[in-house]
């Protein structure tokens, strides 16, 4: 039941990528390296590939007791038993995903610059929260920015908050400053030879 677990730390979520091997031990790097949370998020995988993969890092994941959270897909979710899901604003209403997974599975939900959106996510049974792009992000060039403010703002809700977007080791200290629960890391955490990302997970979590 990891819906009670506070996201906290590194949240590390997957590069796009169609070799599971691959994946499965740049992940498990990333765990040992101390990453605290992994989210699943390929936008090129078929469904075959998607249920591959999701399957291969779920096992990784619960052998090492980490939550292991799906992006946009809730039936992938359903269907593997995954700890949870995370939603964007394109991906469907927040209180009809609370109600489809249930109230044992962790339910992320982007916010992007809204502190509204936020604040209803919390009302909805959101168990996290998410503001960014942070920086400016190869993943997504032309999201909209998000002032660092809002996770000082975001200490009155009940939930953590997760800043995303063009984070680096360079820059993370100002999100953790600012009062972010967890930084997500695509690019400056898996973007590197296999045997680099536990040691820069570590740095990555050395900011908790």
């Amino acid at each position: 039941m990891f819906n009670s677990v506070k996201i906290h730390g590194l949240y590390a979520i997957t590069p796009d990528s169609e070799n599971t091997e691959q994946l499965c031990k740049m992940v498990e790097a990333s765990i040992l390296g101390g990453a605290r949370v992994i989210q699943y998020r390929n936008k090129i995988a078929q469904d075959t590939l998607r249920m591959t993969q999701a399957s291969a890092l779920l096992a990784v994941c619960g052998k090492h007791k980490i939550p292991f959270i799906i992006n946009d897909h809730i039936e992938l979710c359903l269907a593997l038993d995954a700890d949870g899901v995370h939603i964007g604003g394109d991906d469907g209403d927040i209180a009809a995903a609370r109600s489809q997974i249930g109230p044992d599975k962790i339910l992320g939900v982007s916010c992007y610059g809204d502190f509204a959106r936020a604040q209803k996510a919390a009302e909805l049974g959101a168990s996290y929260v998410a503001f960014g792009a942070c920086f400016p992000s190869n993943t997504k060039p032309n999201a909209p920015r998000t002032e660092l403010n809002l996770f000082t703002l975001a200490q009155t809700l009940d939930v953590p908050c997760v800043a995303i977007g063009g984070i680096t080791l360079e820059n993370v200290g100002s999100v953790v400053t600012a009062g972010a629960s967890a930084v997500a890391v695509i690019g400056d955490l898996f973007n590197r030879d296999i045997q680099e990302i536990a040691p820069c997970a570590q740095q990555f979590s050395s900011f908790f």
